[in-house]
């Protein structure tokens, strides 16, 4: 098989952590996605606007010395500077970098197809991805992560790319979502394929993995994106800022980066969590750094008000440590059976994340470390999720000529 990944979001020169879970994805088909969970033949063309100046319309970045062979192409911001027309130019730009892209793939090819076009995010990749079936007579498969089309940000989605959504999906040979509450969103729209698969994210289980020792005693773990409106991390700090008393020596560390970083570091100064000691702020951690802090912490904690899947939760988990996280998008689905790998709590409720993080600093041990880390291996495990690819893609292809 070829598989040729078309991705919205992927890691690239200006944030190397950009997308890191599709290009996860992606590891995981090249290496197990093959014949008997054996290696396939993937590429990966990625194209997005430009972070800096460019000293020419597009740039171009190739990585072809790794199992993956991937083209980055970056194009100019603002072209003219008119905002109209640059809207309509950065669409000619993408085509053309898209363009570039296709043909240096196939030229790695032998000028042969790809035996799949693999659709990542939509709604520009899904269209192309459609366009390209119909050119080279294969199929398409389209997955999602987005939380744009959960409950709380559907309605802000426009007509014209609803209906877009719903027919880009409808045409593709298959829809796969990380969680099944994203499959029903996406079904609310019409957006529904001839199959639909979910596959989880993956997670290194032998980078995260549980420590030898107990965690240390009443310290939590906080990591996201600096976008609180999403991830509600004024929220945490305000619970801990009123757990203080109880817990004289509670301490939060928090991990990210974002547009909402310098807004949150003054909030917790303003709480008086910086001053005391209570709040340090970690700043962007390598996926190493993350690992070494959940083995470290008795909980993390996440106060979202949506996840499509919560990646971070289920590396907590393959470190042996509970969380402590809101029962939206598609967490529920993680915390099957009820109790087992942490506590759930309705998004907003304050009160309620404080009596949960009460709950298990009061008896950390009641989470098994080998049962929370055999769990995540056995859904978020490299090899089973490439293989769970590896069985859709054939599925996929049994009608088609190769």
């Amino acid at each position: 098989m070829r598989i040729l990944h078309l991705p919205k979001w992927y890691p690239h020169r200006y944030d190397d952590q950009d997308g890191d879970f599709i290009a996860r994805h992606v590891a995981v088909i090249a290496a197990h996605g093959g014949v008997g969970g054996g290696p396939v033949a993937s590429a990966v063309v990625f194209a997005a606007v430009a972070r800096g100046p460019l000293p020419t319309l597009i740039a171009e970045d190739h990585d072809l010395s790794g199992p993956v062979p991937t083209w980055r192409y970056y194009y100019r911001a603002r072209p003219t500077g008119q905002p109209p027309l640059d809207k309509l130019l950065k669409l000619g730009l993408w085509l053309v970098c898209q363009q570039r892209g296709l043909r240096a793939a196939r030229q790695h090819w032998g000028g042969a197809r790809p035996s799949l076009v693999h659709a990542h995010v939509l709604l520009r990749t899904g269209m192309l991805a459609w366009a390209l079936g119909k050119i080279w007579r294969v199929p398409y498969l389209v997955t999602e992560h987005w939380g744009l089309y959960l409950p709380p940000r559907v309605a802000t989605i426009p007509s014209w790319r609803r209906w877009l959504t719903g027919a880009v999906v409808r045409q593709a040979t298959a829809l796969h979502t990380v969680s099944g509450a994203l499959a029903a969103a996406l079904g609310t729209l019409g957006a529904r394929a001839r199959r639909t698969a979910v596959i989880a994210n993956v997670v290194d289980t032998d980078l995260f993995y549980p420590a030898p020792t107990p965690p240390e005693p009443a310290r939590l773990l906080h990591v996201a994106a600096f976008d609180d409106e999403t991830k509600n991390s004024s929220g945490v700090l305000r619970v801990v800022a009123g757990l203080r008393g109880a817990w004289p020596g509670l301490r939060l560390r928090v991990a990210g980066y974002g547009p909402d970083e310098s807004r949150l570091r003054a909030y917790a100064a303003e709480l008086g969590l910086v001053a005391d000691g209570t709040v340090a702020f970690l700043g962007k951690l390598t996926h190493a750094a993350v690992a070494a802090e959940q083995r470290l912490a008795t909980v993390l904690v996440s106060f979202s008000r949506l996840e499509t899947f919560g990646v971070v939760l289920l590396e907590a988990r393959a470190c042996g440590r509970p969380v402590v996280a809101t029962r939206v998008g598609g967490v529920p689905e993680l915390f099957e059976p009820a109790g087992a790998f942490g506590l759930l709590v309705a998004s907003e409720d304050e009160p309620a994340l404080a009596a949960a993080l009460t709950a298990v600093l009061r008896a950390p041990t009641q989470f098994d470390p080998a049962r929370l880390h055999a769990d995540a291996a056995a859904r978020c495990g490299p090899a089973g999720v490439g293989q769970a690819f590896g069985n859709l893609y054939k599925s996929i292809l049994t009608p088609y000529p190769s």
